[in-house]
């Protein structure tokens, strides 16, 4: 048998194997994020606060720490109306901060911003601008009513940055937050690490978008579905977040 050509039937199929659309370094466009899906609504009235979280939030706004039950990231959450255009929160777990956030709607009522400090051991911040899609009740505060993401202006580089490897049916994922995992295409949900809001993962692909599915304690939290431009250069994500129905879009550019 001809040496060389087994040397290059060896060889040959190595070269020839194509990376993944999804391989690479891919950094978030904060410009481009907008959201979609169900509006969040909220209440904001007579020293009461309501949303339609998951599960639903009703506490006094006077400011102090109340007990919020059924939600894995926080069990005490104080709403503190500084003025009938401003509206600081903040959501507490074991007594640590889990966040604090402020909302400043706009003298029209039509847009407010939200500015937040995240703090589970990843710090990070968030700017921000809501869209208002439904009023609130005659005498509420001006944050009352239904909101959706108008547009990100700004979020800490920690939070924008992942890399992807599809190598044959296994993909792997990290980012800067120190979160990770490994996956069978098409398999059973495998743990992530460093992710405090899901604790497991399924990918499979639908068509020619890579699809994730996250869990916590076994139960749905969100599906994004994303998809690479023709050129390569571009990844769009589409999160749907359970059970809410809210969504992200986000646009990442190829590092």
């Amino acid at each position: 048998m001809n040496k060389t050509l087994v040397l290059t039937a060896l060889l040959l199929p190595f070269p020839l194997m194509a990376a993944s659309a999804f391989d690479g370094t891919w950094k978030i466009d904060v410009s481009k994020i907008h959201g979609s899906g169900t509006a969040e609504v909220m209440t904001l009235k007579d020293g009461l606060y309501t949303c339609n979280c998951a599960p639903p939030i009703h506490i006094k706004a006077d400011g102090t720490d109340q007990p919020v039950s059924g939600r894995p990231d926080m069990d005490h959450m104080a709403v503190k109306v500084v003025s009938d255009h401003v509206v600081e929160q903040t959501a507490k777990k074991d007594g640590k901060l889990i966040y604090s956030r402020t909302y400043t709607v706009a003298p029209d009522g039509k847009t407010a911003t939200f500015d937040t400090t995240s703090d589970r051991g990843k710090h990070a911040n968030f700017h921000g601008t809501l869209k208002r899609v439904g009023p609130g009740a005659p005498g509420s505060n001006a944050l009352a009513g239904s909101w959706q993401i108008a547009s990100y202006q700004s979020a800490s580089e920690n939070r924008l940055t992942s890399t992807y490897k599809v190598d044959g049916d296994t993909v792997t994922m990290s980012n800067k937050l120190g979160e990770s995992y490994t996956a069978k295409l098409g398999g059973k949900p495998v743990a992530v690490a460093g992710d405090p809001d899901h604790d497991t993962v399924a990918v499979k692909m639908v068509g020619e978008a890579l699809q994730e599915t996250n869990y916590r304690d076994g139960k749905l939290t969100s599906i994004s579905k994303m998809t690479v431009s023709p050129d390569g250069k571009q990844m769009t994500t589409v999160a749907t977040f359970k059970p809410t129905n809210r969504g992200l879009t986000l646009v990442a550019n190829k590092q």
